[in-house]
């Protein structure tokens, strides 16, 4: 007897990491080519060693073992809050922000908070593939705004426009963009979300990747205008990739008093509160490690320069498109060869783990993304050359 299962999970696909890690499993690889792991973004430096530290004092106290409340213990509420107007030049409230099990919670609840079943959420290709994998499973429908490859930063007002019906509940944005790294300039995302809130319509934006941007200043104005205590605008953050904490899974949610109600009453159902050892994580990083985040934001800076560099190389007929944060979205030079073949001969032959484009929507057969987080600067040029053997080795 072959029982039945929720056919709106059954019809997702196994999750992209997952599977791209499986093309590896159980394999060796030789000291003189070793494995260049670029499909996850995981940060190649362990978190800061006053961090573990402190957590392990932490640990021995018996408040670490118990329920915070359901949004987040008020001291990490309230130091997000105040780090967020420093970088945000805005002022915020403490009562306007939820702690939550990593950004992808954050996600997936404001989410649910926001829409259900039929209902239309607009998504920028290429995307990030849990963001649609959970529109799916909750039966919401994915609407693609289409990718321009000449214009990777831009927000194109009008096309967003045409994809808007009565049933468009929200429009999600990654800025900088995980896949492909671009970061949106602030005029951008502050005519998206005015555009959008005329017509009742939820900007969410996940600023997971905000302390690598290349910019200095804010992200944009929205939060000192005061749009994140106002229905139509939710941002997510991060505390995985600033501090390398991506297994302490800590995120939050800015966004308005009313719609923090609704994403009280998942978040209790999901997971009852965040990890308290994990939130003393996150509250002693924002007291003590700014210095030792920003000079971590410039060691990729100077990853992704090396990279540049090396994607100018004359011989390499793969091609830079976009580059920023923890992420390069590159052309390979076999036009009519799906993406998967691509990647999956690179790792074979090459010992190159990366995504196909296709793991980020339609029509992205000709891309790949490479996470160089995860590689030093001198490899870079080992990098380049095992790409340019495999022009060669088709």
């Amino acid at each position: 007897m072959t029982l039945p299962f929720n056919p709106l999970v059954g019809a997702v696909n196994t999750p992209p990491i997952a599977e791209a890690q499986e093309w590896i499993r159980g394999r060796s690889f030789p000291a003189d080519k070793e494995l260049l792991d670029l499909a996850q973004a995981v940060p190649s430096y362990a978190p800061a060693e006053s961090l573990m530290h402190h957590l392990a004092g932490a640990a021995h106290a018996p408040a670490t073992s118990v329920y915070s409340d359901i949004l987040g213990t008020p001291e990490l509420r309230t130091a997000l809050a105040r780090h967020l107007e420093v970088g945000y030049e805005a002022s915020v409230d403490a009562e306007n922000i939820a702690i939550t099990s990593g950004c992808n919670q954050a996600y997936c609840v404001a989410v649910s908070a926001l829409a259900g079943p039929g209902d239309e959420v607009i998504v920028p290709v290429p995307y990030y593939f849990n963001h649609v994998m959970w529109l799916q499973m909750q039966g919401i429908k994915p609407v693609y705004l289409p990718f321009d490859a000449e214009s990777p930063d831009r927000l194109p007002l009008e096309r967003i426009q045409e994809l808007i019906t009565t049933r468009t509940r929200a429009m999600v944005l990654v800025s900088p963009c995980n896949p492909t790294g671009a970061e949106f300039a602030a005029a951008e995302i502050e005519a998206v979300h005015d555009r959008l809130s005329r017509l009742g319509i939820t900007l969410i934006i996940d600023e997971t990747y905000k302390d690598f941007r290349a910019t200095i200043g804010p992200p944009h104005t929205l939060m000192a205008d005061g749009a994140h205590t106002r229905d139509g605008l939710v941002q997510l953050f991060s505390f995985s990739k600033a501090y390398s904490m991506t297994g302490y899974r800590v995120g939050a949610i800015a966004c308005s008093s009313r719609l923090l109600v609704e994403v009280q009453k998942i978040l209790d159902c999901i997971a009852i509160c965040p990890p308290r050892i994990s939130q003393e994580a996150a509250i002693f990083a924002l007291a003590h490690l700014d210095g030792w985040r920003d000079g971590k934001a410039r060691l990729m800076e100077e990853r992704m320069k090396a990279l540049r560099q090396g994607f100018a190389h004359s011989s390499l007929s793969y091609r830079l498109i976009s580059s920023g944060a923890y992420f390069a979205y590159v052309r390979h030079p076999f036009p009519g060869t799906p993406a998967v073949q691509v990647a999956r001969r690179l790792a074979d032959r090459e010992h190159i783990l990366c995504l196909p484009g296709s793991f980020f929507g339609p029509d992205q057969e000709d891309y790949l993304r490479l996470a160089f987080a995860n590689v030093e600067s001198q490899r870079v040029e080992e990098l380049v050359e095992r790409l340019v053997g495999s022009q060669v080795n088709k």
